[in-house]
This record gives C-alpha cells, sequence and structure tokens, in this order.
C-alpha cells in the first residue's frame, strides 16, 4: 500500500503557489514556468484555493474576460479538497475521481507540504500493480 508521504519521498515536496490577488495572466506565466497544470492559491500561509489550467479555460476563456484585468480570485476553486500524508494513493484516487480534480493538497497540521496530481497517483498505483505481478510470478515459479 503506497501513501501520500510515500508519493512525496519520490516526487519532491516542491509546491507551486501564488496570490489570490495576482492576475490570472500572471499566474499562467508561473504555470508554464514551473510546467505545473495547477497552483496553490495562498492567502499568507493560508491555503484558499487552487487555480488551474480548467479554470482558466472555463472561467476566462470561455467567458470572454482578460487574464490580464481578471485576478486569481475570481476564478479559483474555492472549494479545496486536501488530504494529508498518511493517506492511501487509493484514496486520493477515489476522492481524485469523486470530486472530478486533477490536484490535491497535502496538509499537514494545516500547513501546505505538497501537491499530489492524477499522473502521481497513477504512477504510483502502476507501480504497486508490478509490485503484486512480480510477487505473483515469483510465487508461482516456486510452486513447480
Amino acid at each position: 500500500m503506497t501513501f501520500v508521504t510515500d508519493v512525496l519521498r519520490r516526487k519532491g515536496r516542491d509546491v507551486w503557489t501564488v496570490s489570490p490577488d495576482a492576475t490570472v495572466y500572471n499566474a499562467l506565466k508561473e504555470m508554464a514556468d514551473k510546467n505545473a497544470g495547477a497552483l496553490m492559491v495562498v492567502d499568507g500561509d493560508n491555503l484558499v484555493g487552487v487555480f488551474s489550467e480548467r479554470d482558466y479555460a472555463r472561467k476566462i476563456i470561455l467567458h470572454g474576460k482578460a487574464s490580464k484585468d481578471t485576478l486569481v480570485k475570481e476564478i479559483m476553486s474555492s472549494e479545496v479538497f486536501w488530504v494529508g500524508p498518511n493517506q492511501t494513493i487509493r484514496v486520493c484516487m477515489e476522492l481524485m475521481t469523486d470530486k472530478r480534480i486533477r490536484h490535491l493538497p497535502v496538509l499537514e497540521a494545516g500547513r501546505l507540504v505538497g501537491v499530489i496530481s492524477i499522473g502521481d497517483v497513477v504512477k504510483a498505483i502502476i507501480s504497486e500493480q508490478e509490485f503484486a505481478i512480480q510477487q505473483l510470478e515469483q510465487y508461482i515459479i516456486g510452486q513447480r
């Protein structure tokens, strides 16, 4: 069983953040620079939202708004679903699927310590499955 902390140990705990008062344009530039699909929106030490490519597509492009004139706080997803470092990757997958989200902030004692993406979840589950297959193969070989 793989836990969030295992994934963060492998991928690193870098968290890309943006202020709620930043323009959408500046947030998009930051996302491009960091090759990130989402930024965690923080006000001081508080996680207040998530800004993603999906927010931009659905709330700026489709509404004909200008990214240079719109603040992140106006379009960010303010209902934040999060997990702790001791949560299993399977629970992350269920939450992401149920809520239709691609990025989960990781909070420890109320502090933002990482982000898990759907790609991280898929890689972890594939790794678990490969290990299970390897164990079964070893068991079968041992039975001969």
